[in-house]
């Protein structure tokens, strides 16, 4: 356990993350606010327990991380607050009051973007007692434990992402898209290989689903390459489990991680979760 201007700091794995105790987020200032901030990009992901938090105290810490990020899906957006996202199995008057099973998939959020999320926030107000876990993968260490022939093989390999491809394709909920989605939606390519803005720090930045291919590959080849690259970065020494109590937030750079969620047994248990982003930066 360390100390940071009065914030009790351990480790989420070694190497990996902090858990930060001694801290009410809804009340603290604009400074220990700041504290945190500077935590997080310490360490990769941060998680503060037993928090009470309503959409405007959300509002307020996201947005001391930078300028939160809409979202593509609008229809589970908290009631004038567009920038909350809705997680959740519930139902209300017979109609789903979020996005269920959204996130399952060895992924990083809007990856699909020009300018992905800088950082993904989980605000958790009901859990399930089993399953339902947060899986975060630690990019920059596996990146680290390659060979040096390695790293040069795939130092200049680019991803082709897209989500139209994404939407088409995945396990949960398959959708077409509509031309005005797809307009707003384009494909992107982003390299293999990411490096971090702050310190320069690499990343192995591959990923699920949105990942159509890579560029000058044949697809089989690239497809064979990236399920290789995505269990070597998820092997368990490069992975933190996260196992959700009420009143957690969890948040992750999303420019050094992948993340998953778990599934739950959803006709037992129900699970309600804010979701919040920042704006990030064009990969490079």
């Amino acid at each position: 356990m360390t100390n940071h201007n009065g914030l009790q700091i351990k480790e989420l794995k070694p190497g990996f993350g902090a858990e930060v105790s001694g801290v009410d987020v809804a009340k603290a200032s604009d400074e220990t606010h700041k504290d945190l901030v500077n935590v997080f990009h310490t360490h990769g992901a941060m998680l503060i327990r037993g928090q009470t938090m309503a959409p405007d105290d959300l509002m307020r810490f996201i947005s001391a991380f930078g300028e939160p990020e809409g979202h593509t899906q609008k229809q589970f957006t908290l009631p004038g607050y567009p920038a909350i996202f809705t997680l959740s199995n519930k139902k209300e008057n017979g109609k789903p009051i979020g996005a269920h099973n959204d996130g399952v998939g060895w992924h990083t959020d809007y990856s699909y973007k020009e300018k992905p999320v800088m950082n993904t926030m989980l605000y958790s107000l009901e859990v399930p007692p089993v399953g339902g876990d947060t899986l975060l993968a630690d990019c920059v260490a596996a990146y680290d434990a390659l060979s040096d022939e390695r790293k040069a093989q795939l130092d200049d390999l680019v991803l082709h992402h897209s989500y139209k491809y994404f939407m088409e394709t995945r396990e949960f909920g398959r959708a077409k898209l509509s031309e005005e989605m797809i307009r707003d939606n384009p494909d992107v390519f982003h390299p293999l290989i990411r490096t971090h803005p702050a310190d320069g720090r690499k990343a192995l930045w591959v990923s699920t689903g949105t990942v159509r291919g890579i560029v000058g590959m044949e697809d089989e080849a690239a497809a064979k390459l990236i399920e290789e690259l995505v269990e070597f970065v998820t092997q368990e020494q490069f992975v933190y489990r996260h196992k959700w109590q009420p009143g957690d937030i969890l948040t992750w750079d999303n420019r050094c991680t992948l993340h998953t969620g778990s599934l739950f047994e959803d006709e037992k248990y129900e699970r309600h979760i804010h979701r919040m982003w920042v704006k990030g930066d064009k990969p490079y």
